[in-house]
């Protein structure tokens, strides 16, 4: 359909006012359209024509607002490298309403559209850089099959906006289910609006978990399905190499869902002790402790809904159920990659002496994994990728003997690998290499990642430079929350 014929809705206003501030988006100043989705528009039933129109920038830039729109920000609290800030909320996002979808309710914001009542001493603006890795990644991690937020366009300006240097302000459409955060809850548990509380759980129930409603101890069994989806996604996210960065509790997704993307990296060298934020002094957020913040940010959210739940029973259900799903899918993930048939009981000491190997040798993870996949016997290829060879000897014995137990065939195996281990994840070099161009007004690597975003599997040719190991003066830089 037509923008004009869309139909917005804002089921989030329907709960009390405390939840929300309405605020109308700031548009940018000679505003112009970088990246369209047309997946995204296809899902959102917006015809493929609309996205080349000068009303469709408008739309993105938030001048233009649709039927039923009504704008707002959501108000959210937060536990920021462990400590407790009360207040925070969308600071530089403007939620402009629902699109009914197949698949669900799509609510729409703009990522850097302008001051809102949650700013504090921000300027409400994103720039081109952040907002470049913020559109790449939400894709990426959507092509590799991870649960994540989403994003339908992408605009620049000649609006200028200041990070330590000019630069040009940039808006990205995001589109998610829910928007819902676990400091969204510890805000009004903290200013004990229990009304509120539990008009939000009522809510996200309904949004993210609806066989849950009319159910007895309706409130634990929502806290059990966030324990489950958190499992989940830092099994995913410990698999495929993600570091985060910033697992602060409001950026927590109450629906199992990857949400603001900063400071974020895929691993270049294998480092259980990557660190992706230089504001991380301590390693709080750094690549191996991400599960087991999953677990502490939960334990933040238990409290929060102590109020409507027995915190003693919550507690058992976290105790119970996280650190085995956690386990249980990861090995599970683990296992495919190394193109096992089926999970064995010993099979944990085989990745335990693989992430060993790697960590000492400084292996590229990605290469490593995506070399493994065409592994037939033959270790010329599987070597050139770490530096010493005897350690990674010592693996591929204990591998081929494991692949004895296995009944597929070799090439039934590469295949499966193949399909399991990207041969593309976007690094950090190569979206700086991006944002370099984009600054420049060359908007084709953008272009270029984007498709290997969408299909990280498959073998694009003209794209094989990026296949490689990262180049050793781009590894582990470490980046800013504005990144």
């Amino acid at each position: 359909m037509k923008l004009k014929e869309i139909q917005l809705t804002n089921p989030y206003l329907e709960l009390p006012a405390l939840c929300y501030d309405r605020v109308k988006p700031s548009p940018l100043q000679s505003a112009y359209l970088i990246h369209a989705n047309p997946e995204i528009a296809e899902q959102l039933d917006i015809d493929q024509d609309e996205l080349d129109t000068e009303h469709f920038v408008e739309f993105v830039n938030g001048a233009l607002e649709l039927e039923g729109s009504d704008p707002f920000a959501m108000c959210y609290a937060g536990h920021q490298f462990g400590f407790f800030v009360e207040r925070l909320g969308d600071g530089r996002a403007v939620n402009i309403g629902t699109i009914a979808t197949p698949m669900g309710n799509q609510h729409l914001q703009l990522k850097g559209a302008g001051l809102t009542k949650y700013s504090r001493d921000g300027d409400g603006r994103a720039v081109l850089r952040s907002s470049i890795r913020e559109y790449l990644m939400s894709e990426a991690m959507n092509g590799l099959g991870i649960p994540t937020t989403r994003a339908l366009a992408l605009i620049g300006s000649g609006h200028s906006v200041y990070r330590g240097e000019w630069e040009k302000g940039a808006i990205v459409l995001r589109v998610s289910p829910s928007w819902v955060r676990f400091g969204t809850f510890e805000y009004f548990a903290h200013h004990k609006k229990y009304v509120e509380l539990k008009a939000l759980a009522d809510y996200a129930i309904a949004e993210s978990y609806p066989h849950l409603i009319g159910e007895e101890n309706v409130y634990e069994l929502f806290f059990t399905e966030v324990v489950g989806k958190t499992a989940m996604l830092m099994a995913q996210w410990q698999a495929v190499g993600f570091n985060h960065g910033v697992m602060n509790t409001d950026n927590m997704s109450i629906h199992g869902l990857t949400i603001d993307y900063g400071p974020y990296a895929f691993l270049d060298d294998y480092d259980f002790r990557n660190i992706c934020n230089h504001t991380d002094t301590y390693g709080r957020y750094s690549f191996g402790s991400q599960p087991n913040i999953g677990e502490w940010n939960l334990r933040a959210l238990m409290v929060a809904l102590s109020p409507l739940a027995d915190e003693e029973r919550m507690s058992q259900i976290l105790d119970k159920h996280y650190a085995r799903l956690y386990t249980q899918h990861y090995l599970y993930r683990m296992g495919k990659k190394l193109g096992l048939d089926k999970l064995e009981q010993d099979d944990i000491d085989l990745v335990s002496h693989l992430l060993g190997m790697m960590q000492g040798l400084s292996v590229d993870y990605t290469l490593f994994f995506r070399t493994l996949s065409h592994y037939n016997g033959d270790r010329k290829e599987i070597l050139k990728v770490g530096l010493y060879h005897q350690p990674m000897h010592d693996w591929l014995d204990a591998y081929d003997e494991r692949l004895t137990q296995n009944t597929s065939t070799t090439e039934e195996r590469h295949q499966n690998m193949q399909r399991t281990n990207p041969k593309y994840v976007l690094k950090n070099y190569m979206l700086q290499e991006a944002i370099t161009a984009a600054n420049q007004g060359d908007f084709s690597i953008v272009d270029q990642l984007f498709k290997l975003a969408q299909s990280p599997y498959d073998e694009h040719p003209e794209c094989e430079r990026w296949a490689g190991a990262t180049p050793e003066e781009f590894k582990n830089k470490k980046l800013s929350c504005s990144s």
